[in-house]
């Protein structure tokens, strides 16, 4: 059974008429057989009838060779095999076909049977048992009519005969009529019945095509290929049909009023889509004027911070070349060196040039870092980046008695940075590490390096053994102005920046934490930088 709804519908209906038409033409063909046949018993009845009539006279003289001769004349007509006689006791008296001789024969034969079946002997036998079926000596097939030969009065009280009133049947009369002109005409009926019915099947199966086409599937693949050009969404052409029937016109109706309001819902979402990308294209470039102040801002805030570890730092040095120079300043009183102590003359002047330096190192790398330049990248040593970073925060680190753990891989790959920004998130993270032991003191920093095994990527961890990030916080600490420190002790602009400047260099960061454990900050960066990479504000964060 094919797929597709008009050819399903052709064969469908196209079986139904040609089992109608068969199951009619066999039928027609029946009743037509049945009436010739019918036609032909009566035929034959009404011929051995005659036989027995045209007999009478010659029977009732006794002038049995009249009787024979009108019987062989008649039985040269056409159309007639043989006419044979029988008298009562089943005896064979005459027949036209001379290759069969009189002679006895029992009351059992196919003729006498009529009469002499089993049972009581039949004096009128019906029409449908006279009748019977057979073959000649030639071969033909015939139609056989047995005509009894009653004793009338006239015959049984005539002199010349010796039957008995009482006697019934004298015998009967075989008339053997040829079936060929009824099988030829048999080969016409059914030649006839064939070929109607294979025209009545032509006829209906070609109605069939052409309405099915014409009203089922030429609108269906119209209205296809319409979905197909929606699918497409050419919505700007509706479906033309030429008016078919009400539900296929009903459809179509239905689908263009469909194509109609998808057309304006579509009209609409592209207005709200110019809209909303104009709109996005303003908030981008508003987020961006943000980012750069908040930027600004976090860089202001973390040099805050840094400005009293700094300034402690710079004061240390500058304190004791200020007594070593009020020193040199009491020894040469005079004007001129004491004797003998011009080696302890040589060791102030060389502290005074190594705490010299450590502030002038102290001053370069404080402006290293916040040196405001457009972003540059460049490849760069991580671990010194790390070492560098530790100095700016040492002084912090040593108030709080903290120990620092450096974990760094030797011969880490360099790394295409900013090498300032990614100081910057180094800070952010030791000095975040920092402030989350300060309540207790103490505690272990640990900072550690190494390269991915995809060898693509290197990965920088610093962990603390704080109190902790609580899990409800854990989705709000990149967020800006989230701070869970007290007032006046954060602004909450650290981790949001940090955030930023790890993914403008591509990079992801992953923060766990535990409560009253510690917190540990993952960020990965790209050893060279993946252009086209869309960037997603996508952050892995994991409570433990």
């Amino acid at each position: 059974m094919p797929r597709k709804l008009g050819p399903k519908l052709i064969l469908s209906l196209t079986i139904l008429i040609v089992a109608i038409s068969g199951v009619s033409g066999y039928l027609n063909f029946r009743t037509q057989k049945k009436q010739l046949e019918a036609t032909m018993i009566l035929g034959a009845d009404q011929l051995s009838r005659s036989i027995t009539g045209a007999t009478w006279h010659a029977m009732l003289d006794d002038d049995r060779k009249a009787a024979y001769e009108i019987m062989r004349v008649i039985a040269d007509k056409q159309g007639i095999d043989r006419i044979r006689m029988f008298n009562r006791e089943g005896r064979m008296v005459f027949s036209t076909d001379a290759r069969e001789q009189p002679g006895v024969t029992s009351l059992s034969n196919e003729v006498c049977a009529s009469c002499h079946s089993q049972g009581p002997m039949h004096n009128k036998p019906t029409e449908d048992s006279r009748v019977r079926y057979a073959t000649s000596p030639d071969g033909v097939k015939t139609i056989n009519m047995v005509a009894p030969i009653y004793n009338e009065p006239s015959c049984s009280n005539a002199s010349c005969h010796a039957h008995r009133a009482s006697t019934k049947v004298l015998g009967v009369v075989d008339v053997a009529l040829r079936l060929d002109p009824v099988q030829k005409q048999t080969r016409a009926i059914t030649l006839q019945t064939v070929v109607l019915t294979a025209l009545e099947v032509a006829i209906g199966a070609a109605f069939v095509i052409l309405f099915t086409k014409r009203f089922v599937a030429t609108p269906i693949q119209q209205l296809i290929e319409g979905t197909k050009a929606v699918s497409a969404m050419e919505l700007d052409q509706p479906i033309a049909m030429t008016r078919r029937s009400q539900e296929i016109d009903e459809l179509v109706d239905s689908f263009n009023r469909m194509r109609e309001r998808l057309q304006l819902a579509v009209a609409e979402l592209n207005e709200m889509q110019q809209t909303l990308e104009s709109k996005v294209d303003e908030r981008t470039r508003q987020l961006q004027v943000a980012q750069r102040k908040l930027v600004q801002s976090d860089r202001l805030a973390t040099l805050g911070q840094l400005a009293a570890s700094v300034a402690h730092e710079i004061n240390n040095p500058i304190s004791g070349v200020l007594n070593l120079s009020m020193l040199l300043e009491r020894l040469m009183a005079k004007g001129e060196y004491p004797p003998g102590r011009e080696a302890e003359f040589r060791k102030y002047l060389s502290l005074i040039s190594i705490e010299t330096a450590r502030v002038g190192r102290i001053v370069s790398d404080l402006l290293a870092f916040s040196r405001r330049s457009k972003p540059q990248r460049a490849p760069a040593d991580l671990n010194k980046l790390v070492r560098t970073t530790l100095g700016l925060a040492d002084h912090k680190l040593k108030l709080i008695s903290a120990e620092v753990v450096l974990d760094l891989q030797d011969s880490l790959p360099l790394v295409e940075c900013d090498s300032s920004q990614i100081q910057q998130v180094i800070l952010n993270l030791v000095l975040n590490g920092a402030q989350a032991m300060q309540p207790n003191g103490g505690g272990k920093l640990t900072i550690r390096t190494r390269e991915l095994a995809d060898q693509n990527n290197v990965e920088l961890s610093v962990q603390d053994t704080g109190e902790g990030i609580a899990p409800e916080n854990l989705s709000k600490i990149f967020d800006p102005f989230f701070t869970t420190k007290a007032d006046g002790k954060g602004v909450g602009l650290g981790l949001a920046v940090l955030y930023g400047l790890v993914k403008a260099h591509e990079g992801e960061v992953e923060v766990t934490s535990q409560r009253n454990e510690g917190t540990t900050f993952t960020v990965t960066l790209p050893l060279k930088s993946r252009k086209n990479t869309p960037e997603s504000r996508e952050v892995q964060v994991h409570a433990v």
